[in-house]
């Protein structure tokens, strides 16, 4: 299987041109059938090779299926020699990412066969979801930065096509845009950050002379002083190309509008494809970034910045999808905080449980959602765990996986960040600190609001709320389980009572690179807190989780009419969390509106001076052409004239001389 790693992301492909060409022609069933067995094929294939990639030995962990030279530019003037090929890899890495990517995408498309059962346009969903699918196995098993490119510009395109899915819808008063305006918002601002992403491969593929992300990575671990500042450069724009697909600061403001999109389509972009590229591809460039520490330094603070900066914004929403998708933007600031600050095995593995937790949390938001007949804010609903209880148990473990109580997912891989963050930069440690206790509050301000209490919606709703079909009910129940127990293989050495357990360090310790606080092979920080120590942070971390919770049970179960009360007497501070700090309104005085009155600007300029020099020419031009008409009649009378008339007026001229 590792010789044809191609099939893993041609299976959906197969699922697009069947549903494709015959899916309006075939059975609604069989449309969903299709979309999610190529799915579970691909599935099965990636775990036979990374089966196949665990029985290597360590350092030979590493698999190349070329299908063949695609560019093939031949001797460069430095004499490289640049033929960029269509390849795949498969190392530990990307098997992470196959597997997550396949088997959580797997259970999103089983759910939305479901959610999305009484859609008219029933194909063309599954045509994009498998598109999908497809990219994002592209760009994670892509050998080289172009094949990436193909997969990272593919999932953009699907973004675009899944989040506009209802592009004929009007206008939504609770996303606040068009479904249509969404997926162009979603497109133009990851395009921003996609040329900055090119311009810095091309950097690098002009220096080293290669596009093949290990070539890339020995060439930068042998390159000299001299070419510090480039790195540095190119880690920088490399990662403005992950601030757009990861939505980090400044480039986030597409992801809570992309809401507007089917649920599903929410799950599968926040919780295992598009949104974790970016995070992968610093991952993959751990060698350049380790290389570059001002670059390092860069993304742990725009992503310590971010996941508490998005984690304030989710304390005001009222949508259930947009709390959800600050806490995206947020947990996204998290694992670039731990690339930042070196800790890669912990960025990938926290992104691995937030892709078990958060498929659940958007899941189960659906599966609300469907229960109170497309009613996504959370101030009409309440009592939903009685009348919806196989939504509410797996909803309760994901919640408590994502506030990072001991025993769940979240709780491993977040102690694992803060961990490298003390031992590299304790500003970073202390907004992840305090971004951890903000996702407690605003979790279960979330979960006791929906499933606690009173319901607080109409009679009418109350009459029609329901629990989800199965085909919905258990991928959450399997995502739930995996919400407890995904973060085990990732035990840390004194939870273990020194017992190395931790499988995935080991298991990424060939492709991670030493980082920038002084990373072991394996991930761990050579500066790692003692015994000691190490408890004590995740005491404290454990504390400040605990106190967001207590908080939001105060406010919103024990007192659950005190909330407008705090929220009158922050007057101000509320105000400009509730308006998302003006962010949009800000990006639209500073950017949109100069550009759009530069754009009249040229286009008056071309309309009055451009058309009129076009146009002045033109009519010299024709009345050129009028008064040469006047000699040019095509009679040959006029011409016998007008000779004869020249004759006479030359002889008459030589008999004046």
């Amino acid at each position: 299987m590792l010789d044809k790693l191609w099939l893993i992301p041609l299976l959906p492909l197969v699922g697009v041109a069947i549903n494709g060409l015959f899916g309006r022609k075939i059975p609604r069933g069989a449309v969903g059938a299709i979309a999610v067995g190529t799915i579970v094929v691909a599935f099965v294939l990636s775990i036979v090779a990374v089966g196949q990639l665990a029985g290597l030995p360590e350092a030979e962990r590493h698999a190349d299926s070329v299908v063949g030279t695609w560019i093939p530019l031949g001797p460069l003037a430095d004499g490289h020699n640049l033929d960029i090929r269509w390849g795949f890899s498969l190392d530990p890495l990307s098997a992470i990412m196959i597997l997550v990517v396949t088997g959580v995408g797997l259970l999103i498309h089983i759910y939305s066969v479901g959610y999305m059962a009484h859609e008219p346009d029933h194909a063309r969903f599954f045509v994009y979801m498998n598109l999908f699918m497809a990219m994002m196995l592209t760009l994670v098993l892509g050998s080289n930065f172009l094949v990436m490119f193909v997969g990272w510009e593919g999932v953009g395109l699907c973004s675009y096509l899944l989040i506009g899915f209802f592009y004929d819808r009007p206008f939504d008063l609770r996303t606040g845009v068009t479904c249509a305006d969404a997926g162009r918002k979603a497109f133009i601002v990851n395009r921003i950050g996609d040329a900055a992403f090119l311009i810095g491969v091309l950097y690098l593929t002009t220096t080293f002379g290669t596009m093949e992300f290990r070539g890339v990575s020995e060439a930068v671990a042998h390159s000299g002083a001299g070419l510090h500042a480039m790195l540095v450069g190119v880690g920088i724009l490399l990662f403005i190309g992950a601030c757009g697909k990861s939505a980090q600061i400044p480039l986030y403001v597409w992801l809570p509008d992309a809401m507007a999109g089917p649920t599903p389509v929410s799950a599968l972009i926040h919780a295992a494809t598009m949104v974790t590229a970016g995070v992968y591809m610093v991952c993959r460039m751990s060698a350049l970034y380790t290389a570059a520490p001002e670059a390092m330094a860069v993304v742990a603070g725009v992503g310590a910045l971010t996941a508490l900066f998005a984690a304030t914004m989710g304390m005001a929403a009222t949508d259930i999808k947009k709390v959800l998708a600050y806490s995206t933007v947020s947990q996204l600031g998290y694992m670039f905080a731990a690339a930042g600050v070196g800790a890669y095995v912990a960025a990938m593995f926290h992104l691995m449980t937030h892709a078990f937790f958060k498929a659940l949390l958007f899941l189960g938001a659906g599966s609300v959602i469907h229960g109170m007949s497309d009613d996504q804010d959370i101030r009409s609903m309440g009592g939903l765990r009685s009348k919806m209880p196989r939504t509410h148990w797996p909803f309760l473990l994901a919640t408590l996986a994502i506030a990072g109580i001991p025993g769940f997912a979240g709780f491993f891989s977040k102690d694992e960040i803060l961990a490298g963050a003390w031992g590299s930069n304790r500003v970073v440690w202390g907004m992840l600190l305090v971004g951890a206790g903000i996702t407690a509050f605003y979790m279960f301000r979330l979960y006791y609001l929906v499933f606690h209490g009173k319901f607080r919606g109409t009679d009418e709703q109350a009459k029609h709320v329901h629990e989800s079909p199965r085909l919905m009910t258990v991928p959450l129940m399997i995502l739930g389980v995996l919400s407890v127990i995904g973060g085990w293989i990732g035990i840390p050495i004194v939870m273990s009572f020194g017992a190395d357990i931790n499988f995935l360090h080991h298991w990424l310790a060939p492709v991670v690179s030493p980082g920038g606080h002084g990373e072991a092979a394996a991930g761990e920080a050579v500066h790692h807190p003692s015994v000691g120590l190490e408890w004590a942070l995740i005491a404290l971390a454990v504390a400040t989780a605990v106190v967001g919770i207590l908080v939001a049970r105060r406010i919103y179960l024990k007192r659950p009419g005190s909330a407008e009360g705090i929220a009158k007497s922050l007057g101000p501070v509320y105000r400009l969390v509730r308006n998302l700090y003006w962010v949009d309104e800000l990006y639209e005085l500073v950017v949109l509106r100069p550009f759009y009155a530069l754009s009249r600007w040229f286009s008056k300029f071309d309309r009055w001076v451009i058309d009129g020099f076009v146009n002045a020419a033109g009519i010299v031009t024709d009345l050129a052409g009028q008064v040469v008409k006047l000699f040019q009649t095509g009679y040959v009378r006029n011409y016998a004239l007008l000779f004869l008339a020249g004759v006479v007026f030359i002889l008459f001229y030589l008999a004046s001389i």
